[in-house]
């Protein structure tokens, strides 16, 4: 049923992103992401029809007019390349779809646009040998405290595992160590899921507590900065950075990457696919199967140094 006191495209926008926050439970960093991209959205269709739009123009968009934005975004100051196209698409798709299900406001010449075609990229994780390097070379570096080092081995080894996210490891409280023997993780969507805790990410976590030199309240975020502030993702994505510098691994070796090597090497092990959806939480199956690809690639590329003939 429709809000009679969403009159204006501008009050339609706020609430749909007041449903994603609160229904949806999206990231912080995904509602500014569609924010950004539903303002940007309205504003262009506000220049172009030369003035403001009202609940009901929203479902006068022509298909024309869409394209026309999305020439705008991908020529402007900051093009987007092919893929962030099709995630603003997706965007005010999704915006235009909750519009239609809670306003009655249908766009239907929206249907008639088609997204940039894309071509499937695969994760790209790090090898087993590499993925221990970087957890030893935490160990080696004398710019930081050895309480700091302990917190990068402790970080990096929980993300790889138990392939989480940057997000839920830095999520975790005083209250959560000692770990269990499995962690429950709210993922995206609010999704909930178990991740078993291996002894060695366990014994890391104990490692870094035993030289943490701040005290924390049970609900005090369990990863510290260098002044005691709570660790963001950032300052994990600068000492992965600095790692596999020492170690000369290439750019792809991020922090996520190790949620990507968790998998892909679980897979190689003999995992079948949907326990591996479980433990990396897709909601999707399909998601998760792009790691088969990997395990073939690589496959591939074993066969073909190895073999006396290739």
């Amino acid at each position: 049923m429709a809000d009679p006191q969403l009159t204006t495209a501008d009050q339609a926008l706020d609430a749909w992103l007041q449903h994603l926050a609160h229904e949806r439970r999206l990231s912080p960093r995904t509602l500014e992401a569609y924010g950004h991209i539903g303002r940007l959205y309205l504003t262009f269709m506000a220049r172009h029809r030369g003035e403001a739009l009202g609940l009901r123009d929203l479902g006068t968009v022509t298909a024309a007019e869409l394209r026309a934005h999305l020439a705008e975004r991908r020529s402007g100051d900051r093009p987007l390349n092919g893929r962030s196209i099709s995630q603003t698409l997706s965007a005010i798709r999704a915006f235009h779809g909750w519009l239609d299900r809670r306003c009655g406001v249908d766009a239907p010449q929206l249907a008639l646009v088609k997204g940039p075609r894309l071509k499937p990229t695969l994760p790209r994780p790090v090898t087993e040998d590499q993925a221990r390097g970087l957890l030893q070379e935490t160990e080696a570096d004398p710019d930081i405290e050895p309480w700091e080092a302990a917190r990068d081995r402790a970080v990096l080894t929980l993300l790889y595992g138990c392939g989480l996210r940057i997000s839920e490891g830095l999520s975790l409280t005083r209250a959560d160590a000692p770990l269990p023997e499995a962690l429950r993780i709210t993922g995206k969507g609010g999704k909930e899921r178990l991740a078993p805790v291996l002894p060695a990410v366990a014994e890391a976590i104990d490692a870094y507590l035993a030289l943490l030199p701040f005290p924390l309240a049970p609900e005090d975020a369990l990863f510290r900065a260098k002044r005691g502030g709570v660790l963001g993702p950032r300052q994990v994505q600068a000492a992965m950075q600095r790692l596999r510098g020492r170690l000369g691994l290439p750019a792809s070796a991020t922090p996520h990457a190790l949620r990507h090597s968790f998998a892909t090497h679980l897979l190689g092990a003999g995992a079948d696919l949907r326990s591996i959806q479980q433990l990396l939480g897709h909601a999707s199956l399909s998601t998760t199967q792009k790691y088969t690809a990997v395990d073939a690639e690589r496959l591939l590329d074993a066969y073909s140094s190895a073999h006396p003939r290739a």
